[in-house]
């Protein structure tokens, strides 16, 4: 019989041996008798090298061919054996209840930033986002923020590469290249993630998100902030909720003012929550300042407009009650789970 006649007999017989095999344990015997390093084909690999050269060529095909068989039988036997859900198992109780699926859900941060796009979309605001890395042109003096100033601090953040690039502290700069790319009008909301140096407490964390909007018109005045604002409030609490606008200082928007909702949790009577004030602050605002649209090049004789930004975190924590912004950070699936 010659070597190529050998071959084939081999690979019926690894075939035949395959057929009754169960299990992971009876495969990994069966491949170690055919295709371990002492197994039956490794003897043919060998013999091939002492063939006469007219037949070396005829074998080693016949070989190759019958390795490639049986690993590809090997291949099918154990994909077969992970699709038998009894595979291995003969005390296998198939009335036993499977494990459930554990769906995924959205954190509470994304959850409420998008309610807080639903609310402002249905007002006819567009999304905008942004690089979360900026130069500080973009985070501080294109917006009226200038080199070594005071106003500087409250914006602090992170520096990187010899403070040529930073990571944004506020959502603001992606307004600055909305309206360097968009002409007017313009009415955006823009969402994301921001950095600054805070040390971690019950309502400081180092990484945030914020939600800015803005919007640049011919007829646009503070009264038409105003009631957008009160219309966001009343559709994102889904109650009837009282504003309150104190005057404040922003360096990009003047006037400017810090707004206030009466508190959710007590109509405004005064509670703990509130600091029996019965206000809760939830935003700053203002009117664009000339200057950061000259900066732009929009001009702001003729063009004018608002803008608006609130922290996603404090909206979630005083929407769901949480008492600590460090608890959206811990993973706690116990926590999370609670938001649907």
């Amino acid at each position: 019989m010659s070597l190529i006649d050998e071959l084939t007999a081999l690979r019926a017989q690894a075939e035949a041996d395959l057929a009754p095999v169960r299990d992971a344990a009876a495969l990994e015997a069966w491949r170690s008798k055919y295709l371990g390093k002492r197994g039956a084909l490794r003897d043919y690999s060998a013999r091939i090298g002492a063939l006469p050269a007219e037949e070396k060529a005829g074998a080693g095909r016949a070989f190759s061919e019958t390795q490639k068989a049986l690993e590809a039988l090997a291949a099918a036997k154990e994909a077969s054996l992970a699709a038998s859900p009894a595979a291995g198992h003969d005390d296998y109780d198939l009335t036993v209840p499977g494990e459930p699926c554990v769906v995924g859900r959205r954190h509470p941060i994304y959850a409420t930033l998008r309610e807080i796009e639903r609310c402002f979309s249905r007002l006819g605001f567009s999304v905008a986002l942004g690089p979360e890395i900026e130069t500080p042109y973009y985070n501080f003096h294109a917006l009226n923020i200038p080199p070594n100033h005071p106003a500087q601090e409250p914006f602090d953040t992170f520096y990187l590469e010899g403070k040529e690039k930073l990571l944004r502290s506020h959502t603001s700069p992606v307004q600055v290249h909305v309206m360097e790319r968009q002409k007017p009008p313009i009415r955006v909301l823009v969402p994301g993630k921001v950095f600054r140096p805070d040390v971690a407490d019950a309502r400081h964390y180092p990484i945030f998100h914020q939600v800015e909007g803005l919007c640049i018109d011919t007829d646009v005045t503070f009264a038409d902030l105003k009631g957008i604002l009160s219309v966001f409030a009343k559709d994102f609490f889904q109650r009837d909720v009282s504003m309150r606008f104190r005057p404040s200082y922003f360096p990009f928007t003047e006037p400017s003012a810090e707004v206030d909702c009466s508190c959710i949790f007590c109509d405004g009577k005064g509670c703990a929550v509130c600091g029996q004030s019965g206000w809760l602050e939830i935003l700053g605002c203002g009117m664009v300042h000339p200057k950061v649209l000259n900066n732009v090049g929009i001009d702001p004789e003729r063009w004018q407009g608002f803008a608006f930004g609130m922290g996603v975190e404090r909206l979630c924590m005083l929407r769901h009650r949480i008492p600590d912004i460090r608890l959206f950070h811990q993973n706690h699936f116990r926590f999370l789970g609670q938001f649907g």
